[in-house]
């Protein structure tokens, strides 16, 4: 599907980033993102990998990064370091996915660990890995497979994409340039995005693109397996790719 910048819908004025403790109204967040763009490189407020979220947080005068919008139910905040391609989980699912019990995937197909824990800990890709698992892309579903032929799991995109949907309805993304002086990261916050509305078709061409990533996180536990939920997941830099509905701020 094609991308395209268009205009927001009607918004409630001053209602438009709201949590517990704050309400900023889009005409705000534009004025306070344009001088944090102007001041160019600011210190960053914390160490490590969070620092860039809580430095633009810290600037825009915020005090916790879920945003709610009156006709969107929550928007996300992601703060990005250009050129970063750090990996993010979007969304987990598992409901009805397996075509085998998960405990019997674990025992044929899965592999040991450190402490001799038996797990499938894979991150999956359209090329078997070394327990002859892949990903493999229908017409409207993608599943878990083994090169035997026998389907592990599979997940339908229209369901992936309202999942995606409920999880992140919208996404506010600001990408900053990083540098180093005397041992302090700096940020440049030059761009801020509204992104909103994903479709089946585009989500299916990411999983092509291996943009669009599966976890599988499950072991055994003797007699059932422990699941934490198969991870979908992203690079940063790819999540604009998930969007069809681009905006900039």
């Amino acid at each position: 599907m094609r991308r395209r910048k268009s205009p927001l819908p009607p918004l409630t004025v001053g209602q438009i980033f709201k949590t517990k403790d704050f309400t900023m109204n889009l005409e705000e967040f534009i004025e306070k993102f344009r001088e944090l763009k102007s001041q160019g490189f600011i210190p960053s407020t914390r160490k490590g990998p969070t620092g860039i979220g809580h430095t633009l947080e810290t600037y825009l005068g915020m005090t916790e990064n879920n945003i709610a919008l009156p006709d969107i139910d929550e928007v996300e905040l992601k703060a990005h370091r250009t050129n970063v391609n750090s990996l993010i989980t979007l969304f987990t699912f598992n409901n009805k996915v397996w075509k085998i019990p998960p405990l019997e995937a674990v025992k044929k197909y899965g592999s040991r660990d450190r402490t001799g824990r038996l797990g499938l800990y894979y991150t999956m890709s359209l090329k078997p890995n070394s327990a002859g698992l892949f990903l493999h892309i229908g017409n409207t579903e993608i599943s878990v497979r083994h090169i035997s032929g026998e389907i592990i799991a599979s997940w339908e995109f229209q369901i992936l994409a309202e999942r995606f949907m409920q999880k992140i309805p919208a996404l506010v993304f600001v990408s900053a340039f990083t540098e180093e002086r005397g041992g302090k990261e700096y940020f440049h916050f030059y761009r801020s995005q509204i992104m909103r509305e994903t479709s089946p078709e585009l989500l299916a061409n990411q999983f092509k693109a291996e943009n669009l990533l599966v976890d599988l996180r499950l072991h055994d536990k003797g007699t059932r397996a422990r699941n934490h939920g198969t991870g979908f997941r992203t690079y940063e830099d790819k999540l604009p790719l998930l969007f069809s509905d681009i905006s900039d701020l």
